[in-house]
Parts: structure tokens; C-alpha cells; sequence
């Protein structure tokens, strides 16, 4: 899921990269991160690019590797994703070749759109630290915690869950690893509005078109 006319890229916000990867089950998802003006090198690649190069990764390995390849302008959160493993990565990128690996495991782990784990300095972004705080507070024993969570709307000038007038959460997608699906949400997603499920254990990785009066349907 990309904005028209872009190259696979997000500013700002999240993005869902859906990658087959000859029917691998790989995926990556990716946000952006606030460093300092004295932190980007303009000579640097951008990252729009780095993210389309990903596409191209034919394991998590590779999109790893790829990932420490680049000399990048500056930096950016990627959540690495093998279904067939059952492994997580959170990787956090700098410019001057700098990267930080957290793999994600019993744990739950919630990322906004600041630096966690790489030592970067950063802009001290409220709307961020809002949302990390709050995340912080939550129940996230469950995947139905985890839907709080992402619909979480009690911070009234910095949801989780955004609604307007300055930002808006367009749907929310949840990655099963135990069922090996991707389902997508539409509005908020504590209300359970299934729009798709993909399955990520096929070689097509096709999607089908929720029915609305009956949200059990699956792949």
C-alpha cells in the first residue's frame, strides 16, 4: 500500500510493503523516523529507493543485508517479517552506515515514529512520544489487545487511533504469524470491520473480499 504517484515509501507515517518473495511468506513494513538536521547527509540515498531495492530481497537475510548495504541520506524503522520462521525484526537505520537490530519475541513491542534502539539523535517528536507512552500503558497479552492497542483513541490531541483534523489512520493490517494471514481493517479496528485476508503461506498470495455480514470467511 503505497500514496498515488510515490515511489514505495512513506513519509511520516506506516507503510505496508506485501513482498511474495517466490512464495516465502516475507513481508516488510516500514515508518519513518525524526533525526536532527545535522544527522541527514545530502549526498545520501534516499530512502525511497532503499524500500523499493527491498522488493527485490529474496529472504529476510537478504532484506537485512540490503538494509546495511546502502549509504542512506537518512534513516528509517523497518519491521522485517518471515511467516515460515516466525521471526521479527525491527531494524533501525541512520545515515553513515549505521543500523540496530531488534528481533521481536515474547515481548511486545510497539514502534511510533521515533528511534528506540539505534543511538541517533532526534527530534523531539510529541505526537510520537504520546503514542509510545500510551502504548506503554496498555494490555498487549493478546491479539485482541493488540486491536485496542491500534485503536486506542483516548489521548485527545495525540491518539494512537487518529481520526483527524491533521492525521488520519487509513486501516490498520495485522500479521498472523500462527495462521499465516494478513488481514485488513477498515475504520477503527477494535470494532473488528474486516475488509481482507490475505494468506501468506500460498504461492499467490491472493486476497479475498471480506463479506461484511459474515467476517469468518478466510483464504
Amino acid at each position: 500500500m503505497d500514496y498515488p504517484s510515490q515511489l514505495t515509501h512513506m513519509q511520516e507515517s506506516f507503510q505496508l510493503v506485501l513482498s511474495d518473495l517466490k512464495g516465502q511468506g516475507v513481508a516488510f513494513t516500514q515508518n519513518s523516523v525524526l533525526p536532527i538536521e545535522g544527522d541527514i547527509v545530502p549526498a545520501g540515498i534516499g530512502r525511497s529507493f532503499v524500500s523499493r531495492d527491498l522488493l527485490e530481497a529474496t529472504s529476510i537475510a537478504d532484506a537485512l543485508a540490503r538494509l546495511r548495504s546502502f549509504q542512506v541520506s537518512l534513516g528509517h524503522s523497518y519491521n522485517l517479517i518471515d511467516v515460515q520462521r516466525r521471526m521479527v525484526l525491527n531494524v533501525e537505520t541512520a545515515s553513515r552506515s549505521r543500523v540496530s537490530v531488534h528481533e521481536v519475541g515474547s515481548t511486545p513491542f510497539f514502534h511510533a515514529n521515533m528511534y528506540l534502539h539505534l543511538q541517533v539523535e532526534q527530534v523531539h517528536d510529541e505526537s510520537s512520544i504520546r503514542r509510545q507512552k500510551r502504548a506503554a500503558v496498555l494490555p498487549q497479552g493478546s491479539k485482541a489487545d493488540v486491536l485496542s492497542v491500534l485503536g486506542d483513541a483516548e489521548d485527545p490531541k495525540e491518539p494512537i487511533y487518529s481520526t483527524g483534523p491533521h492525521r488520519y489512520t487509513l486501516c490498520t493490517t495485522v500479521i498472523d504469524l500462527d495462521e499465516k494471514t494478513l488481514t485488513i481493517f477498515e475504520g477503527n479496528p477494535k470494532k473488528g470491520n474486516i475488509s481482507y485476508v490475505f494468506s501468506m503461506s500460498s504461492n499467490d498470495f491472493n486476497c479475498k473480499l471480506v463479506n461484511s455480514d459474515d467476517q469468518r470467511t478466510r483464504l
